[in-house]
């Protein structure tokens, strides 16, 4: 199946050369719109339900595209900060500040941005396809000291303004794992702050871990620190990018990649994260954000019964059953 995707993406695309400007890769069930310095949002490609061209991230669906991020805001971003220097790329923003572009290379269905920030580090966003799913991709991002001096503090932050087609600017958001996670300091659903690590983010309906906020035209910004990175080292993490067809597809598609922390934005209409407007029966998917390697748990499969934990009363239902079965046992045995 993946592969006939691949095909069709091809197809419809057609297979980029290296050193684009920027590129809408897909695996014919998710899209995403890469700038060269690796945020999202780029103009063109296909009309999605709302007739709107611009791609930063879709979920595709039996001949239709569901957009989530470029309608309105073009705020979907990311920076880093390092010895109270910081470099940062959004779209909303204009140029990116203080970065500057070593490479940017594509395919129909990855694309990889090199840049530089202050001669202080290189940042890699490597975008592919996630093997474990359809309904993501996976970022893999590698930060690097260059600075011939050892760094006290890595900060990262990446901001998404969710605007959730079949409605945008009005949707629901949660934001999971960020408690569990060592490297998060900070989480809201201000999808409109710049994303300089050292400018202010502050919440406007909600921060931290929340389930279903709104719905409202809001979205998701993470901090991260990732603490010191020496002279030369690397520091490594993933993020992840998609769509799936409701809550409980969501949740399964990041379990599969072991991703720690996350948000969701989905429409309006669909209260209860079912896939369909509740009215009218739209589709109304999940998109998905989310991060691995940020020191957090990760996250349980909700159609996993071997990682469901079982509830309370099931646990002392078995534990009877083993007291039982070991009273049995010794009266054998007298």
């Amino acid at each position: 199946m993946k592969l006939l995707k691949l095909a069709a993406a091809a197809a419809l695309f057609g297979m980029a050369g290296v050193c684009q400007a920027s590129m809408i890769i897909t695996n014919g069930n998710v899209s995403l719109g890469v700038d060269d310095y690796g945020q999202l949002n780029v103009p063109g490609g296909n009309a999605d339900v709302t007739g709107l061209t611009g791609v930063g991230l879709r979920y595709l669906s039996d001949g239709l595209e569901y957009e989530s991020t470029y309608h309105g805001c073009l705020c979907e971003g990311w920076g880093v900060a390092a010895t109270n220097i910081s470099g940062f790329a959004n779209n909303n923003f204009g140029a990116p500040s203080n970065l500057s572009l070593v490479s940017f290379d594509s395919t129909a269905s990855t694309a990889t941005s090199v840049t530089t920030m202050g001669g202080l580090l290189q940042i890699t966003h490597d975008f592919a396809l996630a093997a474990e799913t359809d309904d993501l991709f996976r970022v893999s991002v590698t930060i690097e000291n260059i600075s011939g001096a050892d760094i006290a503090e890595l900060l990262y932050r990446r901001t998404f303004d969710w605007d959730t087609s079949p409605t945008p600017f009005e949707e629901f958001v949660t934001i999971g794992g960020t408690a569990a996670a060592s490297s998060v300091f900070a989480a809201n659903d201000n999808g409109f702050c710049s994303s300089d690590p050292l400018d202010s983010c502050s919440q406007l309906l909600a921060s931290g871990d929340f389930t279903a906020s709104g719905p409202e035209d809001h979205g998701a910004n993470f901090d991260f620190n990732f603490g010191a990175l020496l002279t030369g080292e690397t520091f490594s993490f993933d993020i992840f990018y998609g769509g799936a067809a409701n809550r409980n597809a969501a949740l399964s598609a990041l379990a599969s990649v072991e991703a720690e922390v996350y948000s969701f934005g989905w429409s309006a209409l669909d209260v209860d994260q079912d896939g369909f407007g509740d009215d009218e029966g739209e589709i109304t998917p999940t998109y998905i954000f989310g991060f691995s390697g940020v020191g957090g748990t990760v996250i349980i499969d909700p159609d996993d019964p071997v990682a469901v934990p079982a509830p309370a009363s099931m646990l002392l239902f078995a534990g009877g059953l083993v007291a039982l079965f070991a009273r049995r046992k010794r009266y054998a045995k007298l």
